[in-house]
């Protein structure tokens, strides 16, 4: 099974709609396998967002700059989820990364509204509500920053059965 990293950023967390966007993977049959609420610092999500998914590589440093002070704002929430191709199918539900870009119906395009450009103009991160990885490669070395392997539960539940040849 397949492993992908969601974090439920603190403009999710401080609207309180944890809850109700963590049902809609639940609902497609994606598994949490691990999960915590914690506020890191700084350095660990300059390595998130820098080491590992080369935001300052792909928007300018000012837009890294202005994400880190966005991420500062609040708790979030961080979870594993698992399921058959987990990644796909988070990113096409979370929808694309620019809320106002983001098709209705995905968690983007129904709970955030934001542009790049309004967002650079105030001089502010992009509240999209929630990060996800962007492939297996960045899922795996995101979750190895976020958990540890003694934190990721591997159990079965009533879909494994009727999803997994054998598990019967």
């Amino acid at each position: 099974m397949e492993k992908t990293l969601i974090i439920f950023k603190p403009d999710a967390v401080q609207r309180g709609i944890v809850g109700e966007i963590l049902t809609r993977f639940e609902r497609v049959g994606l598994k949490i396998v691990a999960v915590k609420m914690l506020n890191p610092g700084r350095d660990h999500y300059f390595h998130h967002y820098e080491n590992i998914s080369k935001m300052a590589t792909r928007r300018g440093q000012k837009a890294l700059d202005v994400t880190l002070k966005m991420l500062e704002a609040g708790p979030v929430v961080a979870m594993v989820l698992e399921g058959i191709e987990a990644v796909e199918q988070v990113r096409k539900m979370v929808g694309t990364t620019e809320p106002k870009s983001a098709a209705p119906g995905t968690i983007r395009g129904d709970y955030a509204h934001m542009s790049f450009m309004h967002a650079d103009n105030v001089e502010m991160g992009v509240s999209n509500i929630i990060h996800a990885s962007g492939d297996k490669d960045e899922a795996e070395q995101e979750i190895a920053h976020w958990f540890s392997k003694d934190e990721i539960y591997n159990y079965k539940t009533t879909h494994d059965v009727y999803t997994q040849p054998g598990s019967k």
